[in-house]
């Protein structure tokens, strides 16, 4: 059964302002409900906030930092680190947009089809201009896909039929677009040049994913704009995270059509519903409870990841290891998603399924638009922790894009961090998750110390966890290989917190040097204190922490294994358990794919501030 809702909610609204509606549907799947207000939203402006800590960010930072000076310094100063003499930890290390001329064949692999080269560096046609923020007369606004009519999709599928037809050699054609994914994300762009190592540049698992996707449909977007002669034409986006939107868009599957991928899921068209926390197999679940599990989920990822740090992602900083940490929406549902899109039938899970094919399936670009518009959502959700970093490293980051004129483009994060900066904005639709808050699954039971007695203030989970399964808790063995379910006791630092730290920090469970081939998809997921072996937990209890996933993809030195970090909130967490006043939690670790191909170098609470 899905869940109620409350008839106290109250919606967030959005200001009167002057929407396009061209592209509002007549018919059939097409068609807008007007039987309710939607729950809407506030785009809002940057906020200033404290400076990160470093010590947030980035694990071991001031040793990082260090170590990152030396190399620049080795550099001649590249990045400004002739400066470092007033304060030897202060050198700015954004990250820089790659030079072409140093990117190199993308190595794909995997245990079962072996290992290919792909050839996905764009063409070196002139030299970067820096990017100008463009002017506008109005807001263009991208729709959601199951909504927009006829006229809108004849428009969208011509400008897809041009970018196709482009010459090969056109930095604008179709194929030349998703092979900008696969430079930046699997391992074209080595800096072993630079004096860096066995370090590609990444934009995944770290705070880089969000600002370089949505510069990269910002270009992409206006190319099929200039194709068609429409400066105002916005794409659509796949609105996922609604009940209507649970499926791929009926307008990517005619195979007539040039929106249409043939490398599918066969078994996840429609009517099929995505599965949100999908884990690589079907799990037999009633369409009531896949869309209560979704929005659980959802509404986990947007409104209990509260900081820059856990939205986006840690530090990634010019010299550092690539992929320090992914944010909570990246982690998931982004990549299930891409699984879940993903054809099993093909040798490396093409066409979303991996990161060097993932833009050559149309639907990539709905589905990070989607990902994209969450992006303005959360910034406009209530609390004050809710803006972006005002770090000058990420701010400083850039990337190099061609614009829909054929010319290179160098640009800034600084320059992406509102849509209607650049001109765009995403129609207004429900926002059911915000409905859907998880809830213990067996309330009364596991709560600290106003429930059973609970083994020395430990909380009831120990006991009951050491006693299922024959899942014994283990402490301080590390690493933990991820073979089969694991239990381990985690001591709390802080066993009161006052009201003031409450409102000011988050209570973080953090999992050190997870490391796995890149390979591999790997999902596992997190609970704390839960006590029920017989039946499995899922996105809408309480217990539920979170997951790690991994969507394959490969570096330029095959063997390099992923060593990146998870930071999962948990005050809310230990609120609905009611165990905040306990001296230590028990987290299980559940291998849900790869099992045995991930090990954890350390599990520890943490609290941070940005």
């Amino acid at each position: 059964m899905a869940s109620t809702v409350s008839s106290s909610s109250t919606p967030i609204t959005l200001p009167n302002s002057s929407i396009q509606t061209s592209f509002l549907p007549k018919t059939s799947q097409l068609s807008i409900s007007k039987k309710k207000k939607p729950f809407n939203f506030v785009s809002k402006k940057l906020v200033s906030c404290k400076a990160s800590n470093g010590d947030q960010n980035n694990e071991h930072s001031s040793s990082n930092r260090f170590d990152r000076r030396d190399v620049l310094v080795g550099l001649g100063g590249l990045y400004g680190a002739t400066n470092l003499v007033s304060d030897p930890f202060a050198v700015a290390a954004p990250v820089a947009a790659p030079d072409l001329d140093l990117c190199e064949r993308s190595t794909v692999t995997s245990k079962s089809a072996g290992t290919i080269n792909v050839a996905c560096c764009p063409p070196k046609l002139k030299d970067a201009i820096d990017f100008k923020p463009p002017s506008f007369s109005k807001i263009r606004y991208r729709p959601a896909a199951h909504l927009v009519d006829r006229h809108y999709l004849d428009k969208f599928t011509r400008a897809m039929e041009l970018m196709k037809g482009l010459p090969e050699d056109d930095p604008r054609n179709f194929m030349q677009q998703a092979n900008v994914h696969c430079a930046y994300c699997n391992g074209a762009y080595d800096n072993s040049a630079l004096g860096l190592p066995n370090q590609e540049l990444q934009v995944h698992f770290s705070w880089l994913f969000f600002p370089f996707h949505r510069l990269y449909l910002y270009f992409y977007e206006r190319i099929l704009g200039k194709l068609i002669g429409d400066p105002d034409f916005a794409m659509p986006f796949w609105n996922w995270d609604s009940p209507d939107g649970m499926v791929i868009p009926e307008i990517y599957v005619d195979p007539n059509s040039p929106l249409y991928d043939e490398k599918r899921n066969v078994n996840h068209q429609p009517p099929n519903m995505v599965d949100l926390d999908f884990a690589g197999e079907e799990e037999e679940l009633s369409k009531n409870d896949l869309i209560k599990s979704n929005l659980s989920l959802m509404y986990r990822q947007m409104v209990r990841n509260r900081t820059a740090t856990l939205f986006h992602g840690s530090a990634y900083r010019a010299g550092d290891k690539p992929s320090p940490g992914q944010g909570a929406i990246e982690n998931n549902p982004h990549t299930a998603i891409h699984r879940w899109v993903g054809d099993q039938r093909q040798p490396y899970k093409e066409d979303m399924g991996n990161f060097y094919s993932a833009g050559r399936d149309p639907l990539f670009y709905a589905h990070h638009s989607n990902i994209d518009r969450l992006w303005n959502i959360w910034k406009s959700l209530p609390g004050k922790k809710r803006c972006d970093f005002p770090d000058t490293d990420w701010l400083d980051s850039s990337f190099l894009f061609y614009d829909e004129n054929a010319d290179l483009v160098r640009v800034k994060v600084r320059d992406a961090l509102e849509t209607t900066t650049l001109g765009y904005d995403y129609q207004r639709v429900d926002l059911p998750w915000l409905r859907y808050k998880p809830t213990p699954r067996r309330p009364g039971q596991g709560r600290g110390r106003h429930g059973h007695s609970h083994d020395h203030g430990r909380g009831r989970g120990r006991a009951v966890a050491a006693e299922t399964n024959n899942a014994a808790i283990i402490h301080n063995i590390y690493p933990i290989v991820l073979d089969k379910l694991v239990r381990i006791e985690v001591p709390r630092p802080k066993k009161y917190r006052t009201r003031l730290e409450k409102e000011e920090e988050e209570e973080v469970l953090v999992f050190q040097n997870i490391q796995l081939n890149r390979d591999v998809a790997v999902k596992f997921d997190v609970y704390i204190n839960d006590e029920d072996d017989e039946t499995p937990t899922r996105p809408e209890d309480s217990e539920f922490a979170g997951s790690f996933t991994n969507l394959p993809h490969n570096n330029h030195h095959p063997g390099v294994k992923l060593d990146t970090n998870m930071t999962l909130p948990i005050s809310d967490l230990l609120e609905d358990l009611d165990v905040e006043g306990d001296d230590n939690i028990v987290v299980t670790l559940v291998p849900k794919e790869g099992k045995g191909l991930v090990s954890i170098g350390n599990i520890k609470i943490d609290y941070i501030r940005d």
